[in-house]
C-alpha cells in the first residue's frame, strides 16, 4: 500500500517534468467576425481551450495536454474588417482566451476590392509588422503575410515579397534550429509551393501552418509538413493541439464537442525533429 501511495504522490510529478520539457501550442484559423463585431461562434472554441489543459492525449502520444505558451492564427480573423470586428476580436484575445495569441492576417482581413486598412494597422500595433518573428522553446516562428489578388481565385500564389522576407529571416536562424512558419494560404490554395521549397532551402523548417480552406488536413510536399487549421465558420467543431519536445513534433485536432482527439492519416502528425546541440530546449 505505501508503494501504491507513493505512486500516487510521485505520478503528478513526473507529468509536470514531463510538462516543462515541452512546448505546447494551439491552432486555429478563419473566424470571419461579423461586420457588427458578433464573435458568438467563437466564444464556445475559446472556452473549450480554456478547459483544454490536463487532456489525457491518445495513448500513442501518452501524458496530458499542458498549457498552452500561446495560441496562433492562421489568418480571415474577419469577415471584413470593420472597426467593430476589430475591437470585438482584439476583446476575445484580450478578456475571454487565457493565452498570448499570434495572428497573421488573410484575405479577407485587408476588405480586398473595397480596401480598409483597419486590421493591417491592428496586426502593426499588436505584433509590430504584418510579417513578423518570435521564439519559443528553442523554436523560431515567422508569420509569413502575403499580400492577396482580390481579383483572383480561391488559390494564389505567396507574394514575391512575403518569400523575400522569408529569406531574411531564414538567414538570421541560427544553424538547424527548427522553424514553424504560419501564414493564410494552406497547402491545397498555395500555387507556389516549389518557390516556398527553394526559399527554404537548407533551413530546417518542421511545419508550415495555414488556413483559408476552413478544415483540419495534414500533406506533405517535397519534404514540408503542412498543417492546415480549422476554422469555426466550418460545420467543424475542432482546433489543433502541437507539442513540440527535444526529439518529437505531435499536430492533432480536438474535436471540443465530441470531446476526442481526430485521428488519420491527413489529419494528425507525429513525426521526429532534430534540434542543433547548442539550441537545445532546457
Amino acid at each position: 500500500m505505501p508503494f501504491i501511495y507513493l505512486l500516487v504522490f510521485l505520478f503528478p510529478l513526473f507529468l509536470s517534468v514531463r510538462e516543462e520539457s515541452s512546448l505546447t501550442f494551439f491552432g486555429w484559423s478563419d473566424q470571419h467576425v461579423k461586420t457588427d463585431g458578433n464573435i458568438s461562434k467563437l466564444l464556445p472554441i475559446v472556452a473549450a481551450m480554456n478547459q483544454m489543459p490536463g487532456t489525457p492525449y491518445p495513448e500513442k502520444v501518452t501524458g496530458i495536454v499542458a498549457e498552452p505558451a500561446f495560441v496562433i492564427g492562421a489568418g480571415d480573423v474577419t469577415e471584413w474588417p470593420t472597426n467593430a470586428a476589430m475591437r470585438a476580436y482584439d476583446g476575445l484575445l484580450e478578456n475571454n482566451l487565457k493565452w498570448k495569441a499570434y495572428d497573421v492576417l488573410g484575405n479577407h482581413d485587408d476588405g480586398g476590392r473595397a480596401f480598409s486598412p483597419t486590421m493591417l494597422n491592428w496586426s502593426k500595433k499588436r505584433h509590430g509588422g504584418l510579417s513578423y518573428v518570435f521564439e519559443s522553446f528553442g523554436v523560431r516562428f515567422i508569420a509569413l503575410w502575403s499580400k492577396f489578388d482580390p481579383r483572383g481565385k480561391p488559390f494564389q500564389p505567396l507574394s514575391k515579397e512575403a518569400l523575400k522576407y522569408l529569406r531574411e529571416q531564414l538567414a538570421k536562424t541560427t544553424d538547424g534550429q527548427p522553424v514553424i512558419l504560419f501564414t493564410h494560404l494552406c497547402h491545397d490554395a498555395m500555387t507556389n509551393r516549389d518557390e516556398l521549397v527553394e526559399a527554404i532551402g537548407d533551413a530546417n523548417v518542421v511545419l508550415v501552418l495555414g488556413g483559408h480552406y476552413h478544415y483540419s488536413s495534414v500533406n506533405k510536399y517535397r519534404g514540408l509538413n503542412f498543417v492546415q487549421l480549422p476554422s469555426p465558420k466550418s460545420k467543424f467543431t475542432e482546433f489543433t493541439v502541437f507539442r513540440i519536445t527535444a526529439d518529437r513534433l505531435v499536430a492533432m485536432p480536438y474535436d471540443f464537442v465530441k470531446k476526442q482527439w481526430v485521428s488519420g492519416s491527413h489529419k494528425s502528425l507525429d513525426f521526429a525533429i532534430r534540434f542543433p546541440p547548442k539550441a537545445l530546449p532546457k
